[in-house]
């Protein structure tokens, strides 16, 4: 009657492996490191720059303890070390050694922590939670973007599309302005009026085309609106385009777990552990970078660039792929007119990259190309006040709106620039609505409180648990340590930020998972009552209680799932660890509860009693 089959004490074994396994590298602590990392969006870190910092380190005699290359993004090397001395002297060594200008520098170099996590178990990707920024300390912003720059700017270039479209078709117009979130185009006849509004809805589909109320002596007007799932639409590609470009830019301070999430249709929370220099923080995540197409100054030989003397309004370019090259100062189009540039194959299946110009930028690149077929186009990308050639190409005729960059060599290189195209910069400003610094030793403290609430709450249900219902109550604590090690490993599999919120959560599942326990027990003792044999007492109290302990579960359940979609930031954290925990609780709690109620009660043939403590019946203290 109770005797589990084979197969279930497989399941338990292995769920116990598991936990196990992925649990480890959370006691294994971390150490000091130097991270490397690239100082330019267009050089990528590989493995030979992991050879190269070893020699550095080794020839300067500051041996690490261990290197490790992570491909993930530009890439990265860090490097660990016995002590934080030691950790400062490689940082100033490696910094002096791999950037030959200081204010220019190839690499950045930043203060880091590497978890001591054992080779065989990184093997096998069990690696410890990260910690929140509540617990580890560190800098939070809270950024909001400015949607009516956005709307503002996508304004300004569909008037500008406007005027160039009916200058093009020499339609005449009487007036063309803004009126707040509207452009108003004015003609003097009907005629010209409906040629105009026939052409503007062919050439601008983004734009609702309406007709001003006519007044007696005055011109025929449109009123031209952006559609507002354009406007929507526009102002969330900025809003992560924005996100992408900011995760690039944290690489920059070092910080191995940054949260970089969306807030709400316009802000952007940024949560860097373990960074408490705000101003560098701030520098680096403000900072603009732009794209600029120019035509190359041919009146300059190639190959004397860096010899030969630069003309006014031309400027020498030595960085980049196809410097040195001498450009022009005044570019012909920018990164604002870029709409998508994505990998793409040229007709002889070699890598290229598609660039998509919006309205305005197509027609600009049409009559440029037009005017310079077999002449040299230059991109540049604009960092830090300095520019770095991306590609320089022969223009081969004319185009517009669509066309290639050839020539990149490998599907990386086109991949690269195409992403530095897309998201070389900020697509929109923004302000920084609220700023936050925790000190380390702040979230030291809330690490020892909440481990300390976590295990005196344990403890003191586990004491109360075993006085109360005995063997059973053994059982019970036995499910709970099972309950909270599973928890532990799914967390460390899933890569889970932990924060207070959580450690609170995980409090809560213990409180939750106990008192499945308390209801099979308590179920086991009426059955008692009844008159039941032990054995089917067993067996009767598990599948009674099961239909409550599931029902109240799918209850938590729902409201966690709702916590989850509707909530953000610390919410959201908290609600992944309470469903989880259901989950882990309504294995540990019958599952795994009952394998062991079998496993010490199933083969007794003659059992008369069970180890679970007073059972009141009615009527006992009366005889």
């Amino acid at each position: 009657m109770n005797r589990y089959p084979l197969w279930k004490y497989v399941v338990i074994v292995i769920a116990l492996l598991f936990g196990v396994l992925y649990t480890l590298p959370n006691f294994f602590g971390e150490s000091p490191a130097v991270q490397i990392s690239s100082g330019k969006s267009t050089l990528k870190v590989d493995s030979a720059l992991e050879a190269q910092v070893e020699q550095v380190l080794t020839q300067g005699g500051l041996v690490p303890t261990s290197m490790s290359f992570d491909p993930a993004g530009q890439g990265t090397v860090r490097a660990r070390f016995q002590d934080t001395d030691t950790q400062f002297k490689a940082k100033a060594l490696l910094e002096k050694t791999l950037n030959t200008d200081p204010t220019d520098p190839t690499y950045i170099t930043a203060f880091n922590l590497v978890p001591n996590t054992p080779q065989w178990l990184q093997a096998i990707h069990a690696a410890p939670m990260f910690l929140g920024l509540d617990l580890r300390g560190g800098v939070h912003f809270l950024m909001q973007v400015d949607t009516n720059a956005v709307k503002t700017k996508r304004l300004q270039g569909l008037q500008a599309s406007v005027r160039s479209i009916l200058r093009d078709k020499d339609i005449r117009y009487s007036g063309l302005d803004r009126n707040g979130d509207a452009i108003n185009i004015s003609f003097r006849d009907q005629d010209t009026y409906s040629k105009a509004k026939s052409l503007l809805a062919d050439q601008l589909p983004e734009l609702t085309l309406t007709d001003a109320p006519v007044v007696a002596g005055s011109d025929q007007q449109i009123i031209a609106t952006l559609k507002p799932e354009i406007l929507k639409k526009s102002i969330d590609e900025g809003v992560q385009q924005n996100i992408l470009t900011l995760s690039k830019r944290v690489n920059e301070l070092g910080v191995s777990e940054p949260v970089i999430q969306r807030q709400g249709a316009d802000r952007i929370v940024v949560e860097l552990p373990g960074v408490q220099d705000v101003s560098r923080a701030k520098d680096i995540i403000g900072r603009t970078a732009t794209l600029e197409v120019r035509m190359v100054d041919q009146t300059v030989t190639r190959g004397t660039e860096e010899t030969a003397a630069i003309p006014f309004g031309s400027e020498l370019f030595k960085v980049g792929k196809g410097a040195p090259v001498v450009l022009y100062k005044d570019p012909v189009l920018t990164g604002d007119y870029i709409s998508d540039a994505s990998v793409s194959f040229d007709q002889n299946h070699q890598p290229a990259v598609a660039v998509s110009l919006n309205g305005d930028g197509g027609r600009i690149m049409r009559n440029l190309t037009r005017d310079n077929v077999g002449k040299l186009m230059a991109i540049v990308l604009f960092e830090k006040g300095k520019g770095e050639v991306l590609s320089v190409a022969t223009i081969q005729s004319e185009f517009g709106s669509n066309f290639q960059i050839t020539g990149m060599g490998t599907a990386q290189a086109s991949a690269d620039l195409a992403l530095l195209m897309r998201a070389g910069s900020l697509a929109a400003p923004m302000e920084i609505i609220e700023e936050r610094t925790i000190g380390p030793q702040l979230g030291a403290d809330n690490i020892k409180m909440g481990f300390d609430s976590v295990m005196y709450g344990f403890a003191v249900v586990s004491v109360f648990m075993i006085i109360y219902y005995l063997m059973f109550g053994a059982f019970s604590v036995v499910a709970l340590s099972v309950n909270l090690l599973l928890l532990v490993a799914v967390l460390s599999t899933l890569q889970a930020t932990l924060t207070l919120p959580g450690i609170a959560a995980i409090a809560l599942t213990l409180g939750m998972a106990i008192d499945a326990n308390v209801l099979v027990n308590e179920r086991i003792r009426e059955e008692l009552r009844k008159g039941n044999t032990p054995q089917a007492a067993i067996a009767l109290g598990f599948e009674h209680a099961w239909h409550t302990i599931l029902d109240s579960n799918v209850t938590a359940l729902i409201a966690g799932i709702a916590l989850y979609v509707f909530g953000s930031g610390a919410i959201r954290g908290f609600a992944i660890v309470h469903c989880l925990g259901i989950l882990t609780s309504m294995f540990s709690a019958v599952f795994f509860s009952r394998g062991l109620a079998n496993l010490w009660y199933g083969r007794r043939k003659k059992l008369t009693t069970l180890s679970i403590g007073k059972i009141w019946k009615p009527g006992a203290e009366k005889a």
